[in-house]
C-alpha cells in the first residue's frame, strides 16, 4: 500500500501542519477563553479525535523515510500549544483566585453592614415578664419535667384515679402511669417535699392537653406560682393578684375574684379582669360581660399538705395559675393563638 501512495502526500501533510499551528496560534491570541471554552479549544486540537492528532494517524501511512521529520514537525506543534493551553489554563486560574479573594476580603475602611435585629419572642416576652414581677415579692422560680408521672399530676395534687376532674384536663398519655404534664402544678408537690416552709415560687414552663382551636394549643405555657408559710390568707392572695394585673396591664383595669372550684385549692376562685378592650361596656370578646378571666387560684387543700407532710394545723399557703398565651393574647390584642407556632416572620417582626 504504501508503495502506491502519491508523491506529494508528505509536501501536504507538512503544509498541513503548518497551517494547523498557525490557525491554533492565531485563535489562541485573538479570542477571550474562559475554562470551558479552553478544554473545548484543547479537544478540538489535541483531543483523542483532534485536528492534530488525525494528522498524526495520517504520517503513520507513511513511508519509512518520510515519517521521522513529519513526525518531529508534528510532535513540535503539539508540544508547543500543549504548553500554550497550559499556560493559558494558569493564568485563568489565577485570574478567578485574584477576583474570588477580591470579592472576599474584608475592607476594615468601610462602615460595618447592619445584620438583623432578633426578638424575644412574644410569649417568651410575657413569661419573662410575669416571673419578674412575682420576683419583686420574693418568689423564686422553679422548673420540673415535662413528662410527668401520674402521682405528681394528679393524685398528690388531690385528683385521684376515676376522680371526675381528670375529665376537665384532656391528657396525653404516654402509658398508664406517665402523662405529658397537663399543668405546671406538680413542680409545687416536688419543690414542698424536697424544702420546708416558707417557700415562694413561681413554676413557669410548658405543658399539655389535648385541645385546638384558635384559642388553645395543644402545647401551651403556663405560670404557676405557691405561696406556703404560716397565717396566709386569702387577703394576701388577693393582694399579690391585683399588684400583678396592675403592673402587667393598667392601674386602670378592675379586678374580681369569682368562686370556682378546683381539687388542689380550697376555698377557689377565677381571677377576672375588666376587658381591656371595651374597658368593661361589654363587647364580642368579653362576650358582653365586661370580663375576661385570665387566672385560677385559691388557698391550698389540706390534702395536697398531707400528701408531702405539711403541718396543715401550722402552715397555709396559696396557689394560681394563668396561660401564658391567653395573657400574650390580651397584651398584644391578638385573636388566634395559632399565630404563636406558625413562625411568620411578618408576625412576630411586630414585636420588635
Amino acid at each position: 500500500m504504501q508503495d502506491h501512495l502519491p508523491e506529494k502526500l508528505p509536501e501536504q501533510l507538512k503544509e498541513k501542519i503548518q497551517q494547523l499551528e498557525q490557525e491554533a496560534s492565531q485563535e489562541l491570541s485573538s479570542q477571550s477563553f474562559d475554562e470551558q471554552r479552553l478544554e473545548d479549544f484543547r479537544i478540538r486540537y489535541l483531543g483523542r479525535q483532534g485536528k492534530l492528532t488525525q494528522i498524526l494517524k495520517d504520517i503513520g501511512a507513511l513511508n519509512p523515510h518520510d515519517r521521522p521529520a513529519l513526525g518531529q514537525l508534528a510532535n513540535t506543534v503539539k508540544v508547543s500549544l500543549t504548553q500554550k493551553v497550559s499556560e493559558l489554563a494558569g493564568a485563568l486560574k489565577k485570574t478567578q483566585r485574584e477576583k474570588t479573594t477580591q470579592e472576599t476580603q474584608i475592607d476594615a475602611t468601610l462602615p460595618g453592614r447592619p445584620l438583623p435585629r432578633g426578638t424575644l419572642h412574644p410569649l417568651l416576652k410575657t413569661m419573662e415578664d410575669i416571673v419578674a414581677l412575682f420576683k419583686c415579692y420574693g418568689f423564686q422560680c422553679a422548673e420540673g419535667p415535662e413528662i410527668e408521672s401520674d402521682y405528681y399530676n394528679f393524685e398528690a395534687l388531690n385528683i385521684p384515679k376515676n376522680h371526675p376532674a381528670r375529665d376537665m384536663q384532656d391528657t396525653f398519655y404516654i402509658s398508664e402511669d406517665v402523662v405529658l404534664r397537663t399543668h405546671t402544678s406538680p413542680v409545687q408537690i416536688r419543690v414542698m417535699e424536697k424544702f420546708k416552709p416558707p417557700l415562694r415560687i413561681i413554676v413557669p414552663g410548658t405543658v399539655y392537653r389535648h385541645d385546638a382551636d384558635t384559642s388553645h394549643s395543644p402545647m401551651f405555657h403556663q405560670v404557676e406560682g405557691l405561696l406556703v408559710d404560716e397565717k396566709v390568707s386569702f387577703a394576701h392572695l388577693k393582694g399579690i393578684l391585683t399588684y400583678f394585673v396592675h403592673e402587667l396591664f393598667s392601674k386602670d383595669v378592675k379586678v374580681r375574684f369569682r368562686p370556682s372550684y378546683f381539687p388542689f385549692t380550697e376555698p377557689s376562685a377565677e381571677l377576672d379582669i375588666s376587658c381591656i378592650f371595651c374597658m368593661g361596656k361589654g363587647c364580642r370578646v368579653c362576650k358582653q360581660s365586661g370580663w375576661l378571666e385570665v387566672a385560677g387560684c385559691g388557698m391550698v387543700h389540706p390534702a395536697v399538705f398531707k400528701a408531702v407532710k405539711y403541718d396543715t394545723e401550722k402552715l397555709s399557703g396559696f396557689a394560681f395559675g394563668m396561660g401564658v398565651e391567653r395573657l400574650t393574647m390580651l397584651r398584644y390584642h391578638i385573636d388566634d393563638i395559632r399565630l404563636f407556632y406558625d413562625n411568620d416572620l411578618r408576625f412576630l417582626e411586630q414585636f420588635q
